[in-house]
């Protein structure tokens, strides 16, 4: 089941942020500076390499209790014992998930519309990634940003826990928090940072700081 407590430094992994360096090396560094849960993101890979892929992380975040999720791809969630999925929009919808996956799996669902925020109160999703904040290089496939008033109008309508992602970072990170986001989302920001334990433990500050 899920702790929202384990969303409030959320990672997103992304293989070019990576900088060459072994994703089991980023994740394990990023995990122990904060990061409370790990999306798996690979849209190019095929699916062994993808099941192989998530049963390392795996490996890495068991010690840790932190729920590897894995983007978009339900079969291989579901091969490797992942803890949760991800959906997009153009991904399965999260009713048919629900279906699918066992009852302890939890689905995140990504709104980028009012109308799909609206939506999400009547589906089986236990987070929404509001998505995306602020504009970002690492996403290029979403509607116009929500803005911190977007992410507040949101806030106003929904209990949900919120996992905003798209341009955040250290430096706004306390606003987006306080603009109604229950976590934050950030590829870059720790993928390609120089210490990615560092850049895990800056963001969980704002945290600590409430």
């Amino acid at each position: 089941m899920l702790d929202p407590q384990s969303l409030r430094v959320y990672l997103v992994t992304d293989e070019p942020s990576l900088k060459g360096r072994p994703i089991t090396e980023v994740v394990l560094q990023a995990v122990q500076g904060g990061v409370g849960c790990v999306q798996l993101r690979e849209k190019s890979m095929d699916t062994r390499d993808f099941c192989a892929r998530a049963t390392a992380l795996l490996e890495v975040l068991a010690p840790f209790k932190v729920p590897l999720v894995i983007n978009d791809r339900i079969d291989v969630a579901l091969a490797c014992g992942a803890q949760g999925v991800h959906l997009g929009q153009s991904d399965m919808q999260p009713e048919v998930a629900r279906r699918l996956l066992p009852a302890d799996m939890f689905i995140g669902w990504s709104v980028e519309t009012m109308e799909q925020v609206m939506q999400s109160a009547s589906l089986p999703v236990d987070y929404l990634g509001v998505s995306p904040v602020f504009e970002t290089p690492t996403k290029t496939d979403t509607q116009t940003p929500w803005g911190l008033h977007g992410l507040g109008r949101i806030r106003a309508i929904t209990r949900l826990p919120l996992v905003a992602i798209g341009g955040i970072h250290t430096g706004n990170a306390a606003e987006v928090l306080a603009a109604g986001a229950d976590g934050l989302a950030v590829v870059s920001c720790i993928c390609s940072a120089p210490d990615p334990r560092q850049a895990a433990m800056h963001l969980k500050a704002n945290f600590d700081a409430c």
